[in-house]
């Protein structure tokens, strides 16, 4: 009996994550698969040149959602997704990470009776003012299917009444977009492309609101200024942080700081693979820098992934750009990173579409 599954993505961490998943459930004949775009990100550096880099497959559906505020997004996937699920009657309807295309994909299935899994489920940050924290939540509990990658995942879930037979640890999907494509950004060899010595940069990405929409941007270029003294910075701007920094009275300028456009994912990789440390306010980078073993620092007050500070890859700074000066002091005392936790192995896809099997094979 073929299984049909309809994944919805939307945002750029979604399409790294789903990814492995979409090429595995095109290529095996016991699933039928359908992917849904819904176009949150929809520019070429946020959408298409992923598509490409990653092989995913073309969008069997293109929602064109476009930007606008978070009820806005969520509102108009619901609206677009219904008559799809109502067309392709899937027997799942897998929602990664936790973006409002996760959230508004998970109640739309919900509403209309099809089961969901949740791939990334579990992540807390405990920290309710970020939206993508409420988008978690939610999502959870109207999940049937919850694939975990990090142990507390499990504990979180089982605290919010979750049903312990539905949360399947299967480890990180990102990662094995990671593992797949290795060998292609490394040979990309972006560092010396851009003039850098390997391990004596710093790369950089920023773009929250927390972050950005206030006076903290400003304090953090200046800081960022500051750490160019010492090393490199290579900052690849994401449009909502460039809108910001064009708004503000001065730009920052020193020959070390370099702000440039947004990168592919293999260049930013390849970036990350050889830099001495990251800077940034993404869930994503924190995984994926400690699975290549890199120090991250983390301007944040808190973080819905605590097994990469358990690994000792990553450092919270707090919302505090200041100490964004303190980070060539830190990486002195920069303890040897650990190996990835348990299940970052490249095979969760193998892993869900077990699971898959196992819940809708009859």
């Amino acid at each position: 009996m073929t299984i049909r599954v309809l994944s919805v993505v939307g945002t750029r961490p979604n399409f790294v994550k789903m990814a492995p998943l979409a090429q595995a459930l095109t290529r095996d004949t016991s699933f039928e698969h359908v992917l849904v775009h819904t176009g949150q990100h929809y520019d070429f550096q946020m959408s298409s040149v992923f598509f490409e880099e990653l092989e995913l497959p073309t969008p069997d559906v293109y929602l064109g959602v476009g930007s606008g505020s978070h009820t806005m997004q969520t509102a108009r996937v619901l609206s677009g997704l219904e008559p799809v699920l109502d067309a392709r009657r899937p027997d799942v309807v897998l929602v990664p990470g936790d973006v409002n295309s996760t959230l508004a994909a998970a109640l739309a299935a919900h509403q209309s009776g099809f089961p969901v899994g949740h791939v990334e489920a579990g992540l807390r940050s405990f920290d309710r003012t970020m939206p993508e924290e409420i988008n978690r939540i939610v999502t959870d509990q109207l999940s049937d299917l919850l694939f975990i990658h990090s142990p507390e995942a499990r504990d979180h879930l089982i605290a919010e009444r979750r049903p312990a037979e539905g949360i399947h640890a299967v480890g990180n999907t990102m990662i094995d977009t990671l593992v797949q494509l290795r060998s292609a950004f490394s040979q990309r060899a972006a560092a010396a492309a851009f003039g850098l010595d390997p391990r004596r940069y710093v790369l950089v990405t920023l773009h929250r609101p927390a972050l950005v929409d206030g006076p903290e941007l400003e304090a953090a270029l200046e800081a960022l200024v500051t750490l160019a003294d010492e090393l490199p910075v290579m900052f690849p701007i994401h449009p909502r942080t460039r809108a910001r920094i064009a708004a503000l009275p001065s730009a920052p300028s020193h020959p070390e700081l370099r702000l440039i456009e947004p990168l592919g994912y293999l260049d930013f990789l390849s970036l990350l693979e050889t830099a001495a440390a990251v800077l940034t306010d993404s869930g994503g980078v924190q995984e994926e820098s400690t699975y290549l073993g890199v120090p991250c620092f983390t301007l944040r007050e808190n973080t819905e992934r605590p097994v990469t500070i358990h690994q000792g890859t990553n450092q919270l700074l707090g919302l505090n750009p200041r100490r964004i000066t303190e980070i060539p002091d830190l990486l002195s005392q920069a303890r040897t990173p650990a190996a990835p936790p348990a299940g970052w192995d490249g095979q969760a896809t193998s892993r869900i579409l077990a699971v898959l099997r196992d819940s809708f094979g009859g």
